[in-house]
């Protein structure tokens, strides 16, 4: 009898165990499930600062889409479900803006960049900065398509500051974006191309050889705001002020981003 009720006791207890066990992985799967889901559409030029920081934010499970900030903008436009956008430029987020597809309040600039003229790490073609670019013996520069990438835009105002726009317009290979300019100079299918300096930094293919002047060229600004159609309005809230905090800036000023 002793036997049978030390048994009964001893299941009892694990039964009750098991009924602790299970709800305590009930509230935390309900934990997880209440944690609210961001979709962060961003310029590409952000991708490694951005993927950085996603393993430390805890708060909201973020789902990056990265391309052209131009490209971004339109899907935004037709219904995208993003909830917070960081262009490449003020002209997209301007437009969102006129068309009131941003929450009141939310803009802000992230930060700035430089623009840079690069070559395949080991070139011969002789090219030392922008005016190299007329030579004869240039055939192909990479950059953005200017509807579409900032990074484009920018290298047009520098072409036209600098007066070779005409000239070397036949040499121009558009690209989808500043990563795709990245990657065509450093595989060596063309003698040049125009990206920013953070992503010239991100490969040891490429050499710098010049730097655009602030004054060629539009401020290059990275401007961030909420999505008026954003389902999580408060949680994207709080991750644009994220990118704020000291912390952020401290992973964007690892990859070459200016910050104040």
């Amino acid at each position: 009898m002793t036997r049978r009720i030390l048994r009964f006791i001893a299941w009892l207890l694990i039964a009750c165990s098991l009924v602790v066990s299970l709800r305590f992985f009930n509230g935390s799967s309900a934990i997880a499930q209440n944690k609210p889901s961001l979709l962060v559409s961003a310029a590409i030029s952000l991708k490694d600062a951005l993927e950085e920081m996603k393993p430390l934010y805890k708060p909201a499970n973020l789902t990056y889409n990265f391309g052209a900030s131009g490209s971004l903008q339109q899907q935004i436009e037709q219904g995208a479900p993003v909830d917070v956008f960081v262009s490449a430029g003020e002209k997209q987020v301007d437009a969102l803006e006129a068309k009131v597809l941003l929450v009141p309040g939310t803009r802000s600039n992230l930060a700035t960049n430089r623009l840079v003229l690069i070559v395949p790490k080991n070139s011969i073609a002789g090219i030392t900065g922008f005016s190299s670019l007329t030579n004869g013996n240039v055939k192909r520069i990479a950059v953005g398509e200017p509807r579409s990438v900032p990074a484009g835009q920018y290298a047009a105002q520098v072409f036209q500051k600098l007066g070779i726009a005409e000239q070397i317009k036949p040499k121009l290979v558009l690209a989808n974006n500043v990563r795709q300019v990245l990657a065509v100079v450093a595989a060596g299918n063309a003698d040049a191309g125009v990206v920013y300096l953070t992503d010239a930094k991100t490969t040891d293919k490429v050499a710098i050889v010049a730097t655009a002047s602030e004054s060629s060229h539009a401020a290059i600004v990275y401007p961030i705001a909420v999505i008026k159609s954003s389902k999580n309005v408060s949680a994207a809230k709080e991750f644009a002020q994220f990118l704020s905090s000291s912390q952020a800036k401290t992973i964007l000023r690892k990859y070459g981003f200016i910050v104040k």
